[in-house]
């Protein structure tokens, strides 16, 4: 099977999601957060990072609910995600 590349929307989008963890994140430690919701700290770096920007549903549940996240603020941010995405975080 091969995977359709990304579309810059999609890399966007994936970018401003770890954007918003990191932030929820806050001065939490990466293991900390990556423990609770039972997924490896390397898993979430590369979320944050953007270096995987289509983490799995299941996953992006469990980070919301580990960083006390609704799924609805989580989808409504990244749907937002554009040239003003990142105010909307700070």
């Amino acid at each position: 099977m091969v995977r359709t590349p990304l579309t810059p929307e999609e890399r966007e989008r994936g970018r401003f999601l770890g954007v918003l963890l990191r932030e929820a994140r806050g001065e939490r430690s990466m293991a900390e957060i990556a423990a609770a919701a039972g997924i490896s700290a390397e898993t979430l770096r590369k979320i944050e990072t953007g270096r995987a920007p289509t983490p799995a549903f299941f996953t992006i549940a469990a980070l919301a609910g580990a960083l006390g996240l609704s799924l609805d603020t989580v989808a409504g941010a990244c749907a937002a995600a554009g040239p003003t995405a990142e105010a909307a975080v700070a």
